[in-house]
Order: structure tokens, then C-alpha cells, then sequence
């Protein structure tokens, strides 16, 4: 997953430095937060990703494309900071195959 294609960062320490600095400015955490990916349609992916979320309280949708080769993946999750949201948008992105919305 490349989180810098289409991004001025120069580097994913800066894009997730930015990230967290956004998040403080625009949330009032802790509160629910809504994450978003697209994955390949495949039930392996979706494990890996709740995962992740172990140990977090969270509620989920899935809904697989047109043409069923992707699924978009959204997981209302429970958050303490920003930090907690970068982490887990860390975590997510060593999924290969996986696009962070």
C-alpha cells in the first residue's frame, strides 16, 4: 500500500505526523471514529484486519463491489487519542493489497 502516491509528504513519518496533528484540530477523542478500506474481496484480508481491532469496541459494514473483486470495509471503532487512530491506520497499511480511505 502506497500512502504516499498523490501526497506532498516526502515521507510516511510526515504523512502520519500530519495525520495526527488533524485529527487533534478536527476531534474531540475519545469518541467513535470511522475507519475506511477497500480491499480484494477476500474473507483472509478481513481477518487480518479485525485483527487490529482486537481489544477495541467496534461495529463494522462490508460491502463487496459490483463485480465482487473488491470489498469496502468501514469499522466504527471506539478511540482514546489520536495516536490510537494512527496506530491502527499503521497496523492496517502492512496488510498487503489494502487502501486506506
Amino acid at each position: 500500500m502506497d500512502i504516499l502516491q498523490g501526497n506532498q509528504h516526502a515521507s510516511p513519518e510526515e504523512f502520519y505526523n500530519s495525520l495526527k496533528e488533524k485529527l487533534e484540530d478536527h476531534h474531540d477523542f475519545p469518541e467513535d471514529y470511522l475507519f475506511k478500506f477497500i480491499i480484494p474481496t477476500d474473507q483472509s484480508k478481513l481477518t487480518e484486519i479485525y485483527r487490529v481491532f482486537d481489544g477495541i469496541k467496534f461495529t463494522l459494514g462490508n460491502r463487496e463491489s459490483k463485480n465482487g473483486k473488491y470489498t469496502a470495509c468501514n469499522i466504527n471503532a471506539f478511540v482514546l487519542d489520536a495516536n490510537q487512530v494512527v496506530k491502527i491506520y499503521k497496523e492496517v497499511a502492512k496488510i498487503e493489497g489494502v487502501i486506506l480511505l
